[in-house]
């Protein structure tokens, strides 16, 4: 079977991208496992379907690297929203289902192959402090993914994978594992280094990571202004949000969408 992919960016956090609305695709893990691989076959951090929905613009399906079905994507979600609009949905406003439930986007600019694109995220319920004394302390939260937000001096000498795997394969988060932030402080700027559950690697940017990292500044700092600046090693993103009774919300992810390069591979 030849397939025809796309290959889109958003920060560095990169995707194959498949239209699969008149398809049929079905990707099974050793399949995903080979198109993900950066060796032996397209290399991506995750695949993503554009699929057909009977009342939205779009569905998002979302696969992690390792061949599992993912949670939200942030980065992703960005992505498949400037896919949409270059795969014949000629729309500059969004609304797609996802596994964590219905998201808004806009596409704000565009040009050539990039754009910037907002994305509207699911509300979160709190921040709750989470650790273990001999190892780490830190912020745990769930943004459509769950996450860790670790607060660090300096990323000198930070082996962001081998603490990564550390947390995310702890006792604490056995059962699902969870995705891990390291995050500095500097100025207006939060930056940050990002382990994925999935991955299993460090990746050069996390949209729902970079949401996460921003809301658990917004609960440390009550004076702290939106948009919230993060910047990632492969890019920068903007976080809006506020303050709710329980929790967050009104909160949106800006930051930039790129078409890389289209190809066919043999399944």
């Amino acid at each position: 079977m030849k397939i025809e992919f796309y290959k889109y960016e958003g920060a560095g956090n990169d995707f194959i991208m498949i239209d699969n609305r008149a398809l049929g695709f079905i990707p099974d893990n050793k399949v995903l496992n080979r198109l993900c691989d950066r060796h032996f076959g397209i290399g991506a951090d995750g695949l993503i379907l554009l699929e057909n929905d009977t009342e939205f613009d779009f569905s998002m399906r979302y696969f992690n690297a390792d061949g599992n079905e993912g949670s939200m994507c942030g980065n992703g979600g960005r992505c498949i929203v400037w896919f949409a609009k270059n795969s014949g949905i000629q729309k500059s406003e969004f609304t797609f289902n996802a596994i964590d439930g219905l998201h808004k986007a806009t596409i704000l600019k565009e040009k050539a192959n990039e754009s910037i694109v907002k994305l509207k995220m699911i509300d979160v319920d709190g921040v709750k402090r989470i650790g273990n004394p001999d190892s780490y302390q830190g912020h745990f939260l769930d943004t459509g993914s769950p996450h860790l937000v670790v607060e660090v001096d300096s990323f000198d000498g930070l082996d962001v994978n081998s603490q990564g795997r550390k947390i995310r394969y702890s006792p604490a988060f056995s059962d699902e594992g969870v995705n891990v932030n390291f995050i500095q402080r500097k100025l207006n700027q939060i930056h940050i280094r990002t382990y994925e559950r999935g991955v299993e690697n460090e990746t050069l940017a996390c949209g729902t990571g970079s949401v996460a990292a921003a809301l658990t500044v917004m609960f440390l700092d009550d004076k702290l202004e939106v948009p919230i600046n993060i910047k990632a090693k492969g890019g920068g993103l903007k976080v809006y949000a506020q303050k709710a009774k329980s929790g967050y919300a009104d909160i949106w992810l800006e930051g930039p969408a790129k078409s890389v390069f289209k190809g066919e591979i043999n399944l």
